[in-house]
């Protein structure tokens, strides 16, 4: 029986469909991440798990109960979950020891004495036993938050949850949650984590979930996500490929637009100056090359220009689509001295490389 079951869950808000048809089995022990751009249903997907978002359809059943029937006992089977939010949300009027053994005392009737023992036992794995007795006011921020872990821990759940539990931390506090969640998966507890921290997410789980359009729009192991993603927006996010675009459709267009747009592409991402020129001159030659040898002098012009540029690794690509008459300007062929612009992209190119599909598309890697 496997701790968590999910099955076609959908979840909209009024026009805007957030999760479609999501399916998903978690098996026992078993370490997720999950990983996607901003407003792509992670922290949604998360939280319709223990029903703090009410799904429109679908089932999830948690440890073989399914908390989406009608009249389940939800807060029973919420139980079996302990969720980790952004914000730590202790109790403010509580010391640490009152914040960690509330929960278990009330709801699971634990005697008050195996409750401190037990949150002892939590304090003293995660090095925290001196604040005991300390209000949650005087702690930093990674404190309270791998107190809000160990809270959750108290109540000896069946899954961990994580809706990013760094992302209200400042910088220097990052780390010492992500060590403990790492310390928490050598005891074999089964955790789902929404992170944006990519280097964590390839160290801790047995497998990643990429949300898109939707649901779970690619899902492997870290070495398949991180390094052999197969689907376009899986390879953009790992890579988080930065895009410009650029259309001609006159013979006289904007060259001076063309020059500025590319500039300030590469001042909002960062690319080095000497690079962007490389861009703005790639852009010119080629474009000036297909203008003349694709098109007579009544045609309708179709030359579009994109840049692609990883921030990851600094790797630019840019591909050069155009109708009109077939026209390889790399062809050996052809005569440099005419073509003057080619020669300049063969000098500074790292890679340039043509097929025509009833458009020619010209692929030139700096």
């Amino acid at each position: 029986m496997n701790p968590i079951e999910v099955k076609n869950l959908c979840k909209s808000f009024g026009s805007l469909n957030v999760l479609r048809d999501v399916n998903l089995s978690v098996e026992e022990g078993e370490h997720i991440a999950i990983i996607g751009g901003s407003g792509c249903g992670k922290s949604v997907f998360l939280r319709s798990l223990e029903l703090l978002e009410v799904p429109d359809s679908g089932h999830v059943f948690i440890d073989g109960e399914e908390i989406t029937a009608r009249g389940a006992d939800v807060n029973r089977i919420r139980r079996k979950m302990g969720m980790v939010y952004q914000k730590f949300y202790l109790f403010s009027h509580m010391n640490v020891l009152e914040n960690l053994c509330i929960a278990p005392i009330k709801l699971l009737g634990m005697s008050k004495s195996d409750a401190e023992a037990k949150a002892m036992e939590w304090l003293s794995k995660v090095g925290l036993t001196s604040k005991v007795h300390s209000m949650p006011s005087v702690l930093s921020g990674g404190q309270q938050q791998r107190i809000a872990i160990c809270r959750s821990l108290m109540m000896n759940p069946k899954v961990l949850l994580f809706d990013e539990p760094t992302s209200a931390l400042d910088p220097t506090m990052v780390g010492e949650v992500l060590a403990m969640i790492r310390m928490l998966a050598k005891h074999s507890i089964t955790m789902l984590v929404v992170t944006h921290e990519m280097k964590f997410a390839r160290e801790f789980a047995d497998r990643v979930l990429f949300f898109a359009d939707g649901g779970i729009y690619e899902q492997g192991t870290p070495d398949k996500i991180f390094d052999s993603p197969e689907r376009e927006k899986t390879i953009a996010f790992i890579n988080r490929l930065k895009y410009f675009h650029f259309e001609i459709t006159d013979r006289n267009f904007d060259l001076l637009a063309m020059h500025g747009g590319i500039h300030d592409f590469a001042d909002k991402y960062g690319i080095q100056s000497s690079l962007a020129y490389r861009l703005q001159l790639c852009s010119e030659e080629l474009a000036y090359e297909l203008l003349s040898c694709c098109y007579d002098s009544d045609s309708n012009i179709d030359i579009s220009i994109n840049i692609s540029y990883s921030e990851s690794d600094s790797s630019t690509v840019m591909n050069f689509t155009s109708a009109g008459k077939r026209f390889n300007p790399f062809d050996e062929l052809i005569d440099d001295d005419v073509h003057m612009g080619v020669d300049i992209l063969r000098k500074i190119a790292k890679n340039i490389s043509y097929n025509f599909d009833g458009k020619n598309n010209i692929e030139v890697i700096l």
